[in-house]
């Protein structure tokens, strides 16, 4: 596991930001939690208000467990903070994914995508052939 945080932005985001921090870990169901556990503890921190450290934690956790799902050697996940939005960016090393899989009941998975779009001002998602990236932001009054 990789964590740094640091005022200096990365290449994936530009711009003069207040606050960023990037996890590194196994692209595994086993470190979801980690994820979560990481932007809970890192937004308290930089003083993001409950509802909306509640709502980015939740979308960090949905993201950590697709890439987890499809991914195949590691996640990151990148949270930068500018002085009205909160980014999040989740990176996976797998492939491009069929939305409808036959052999999973619709109840059981597919939701976590509806719920980010939910929660989130924007999204984006970029494939490349190094792995996938999704991207949301939130508007935030830290």
């Amino acid at each position: 596991m990789s964590v740094t945080d640091s005022s200096q932005p990365r290449a994936l985001l530009r711009g003069p930001y207040r606050h960023e921090a990037l996890l590194t870990l196994p692209a595994q169901e086993a470190h979801v939690s980690a994820a979560r556990h990481f932007a809970a503890d890192l937004l308290e921190t930089w003083s993001v208000p409950a509802s909306e450290r509640d709502s980015a934690v939740l979308i960090v956790d949905e993201l950590a467990s697709n890439a987890a799902q499809y991914g195949r050697e590691r996640m990151t996940v990148l949270l930068v903070l500018d002085h009205s939005t909160l980014h999040i960016v989740v990176s996976d090393s797998g492939m491009a994914v069929d939305r409808r899989r036959p052999d999973v009941a619709p109840d059981e998975h597919g939701r976590g995508t509806g719920i980010v779009q939910c929660l989130a001002q924007s999204t984006e998602v970029r494939q490349s052939h190094g792995g996938r990236e999704v991207r949301a932001c939130l508007r935030c009054s830290a």
